[in-house]
This record gives structure tokens, sequence and C-alpha cells, in this order.
């Protein structure tokens, strides 16, 4: 697999969307963001979902994750929690096929239902 993909909108994504690098992966604001804040961390090395990721790239995102969750709680008072998700192939909503983690911050109220978190992907399951 080629380091870069022509095609793909985040191997010639523009350098000066990227708000923070820690080693192989960089972070950029969400462009449909969930919540305000939310962030994508991506691998610079294309791959085409999480699976792929290498050992050191998956341990540059979580340094990257813990950057970025320190630095939102810093400057947003209001954000009490997180969700961190991927999506790995067509049947689970990957639209953009190079790997990339999402970083959602989370506050009080911001749903009316927050429980269940990321089992809402299938809203019939999310109650338990």
């Amino acid at each position: 697999m080629p380091d870069v993909e022509h095609n793909c909108p985040f191997c010639k994504m523009n350098k000066d969307r990227i708000k923070r690098t820690v080693g192989s992966v960089f972070a950029v604001e969400d462009t449909s963001p969930v919540s305000p804040g939310h962030m994508l961390i991506i691998p610079y090395r294309h791959c085409d979902n999480f699976f792929g990721m290498t050992r050191a790239e998956l341990c540059d995102a979580e340094k990257l994750i813990e950057q970025l969750r320190k630095e939102i709680q810093g400057t947003d008072q209001r954000v009490s929690g997180f969700n961190i998700g991927v999506n790995c192939g067509e049947a689970a909503g990957q639209t953009v096929c190079h790997a990339h983690i999402h970083l959602i911050p989370r506050r009080v109220n911001d749903t009316p239902e927050p429980r269940g978190g990321v089992r809402g992907v299938i809203p019939d399951r999310m109650s338990y």
C-alpha cells in the first residue's frame, strides 16, 4: 500500500488545517462536527482504517488524544466527557477510507439522553 493515496482527501489535505502533530499522526478539526471541538486524529501514512494502523501510529494517536483532551478541557470548562470512536468499513459507516479516530467533546445536557453513548450507532440497541 502506498504511503499516500492521491485521491484520498486526508492524504491531499491542506497542511494549514493541521492543529497538532505527534510523531506519525496529526489532528484536524472535523469539517462536520458533532459538537464544538470535534477533532480527527489521522496517521500521515495512508491506511484504509484503524485496523491497518501500526503500533507506533496507535501509540502516537493515544498521546495526541490525551494532549487534545487536556487542551479542550482547559479551554472549555463545560466539557465533562468525550466519545472516542472509529468507523471501520462501509457497514460501520466509514465514508473516508483513510484511518482516523474521532475525538468528540461532550457537555452535560448536550443531548436529552446521553446514556448508551456509542451504542447509538444502532438506535434500537442504545437503551439497556
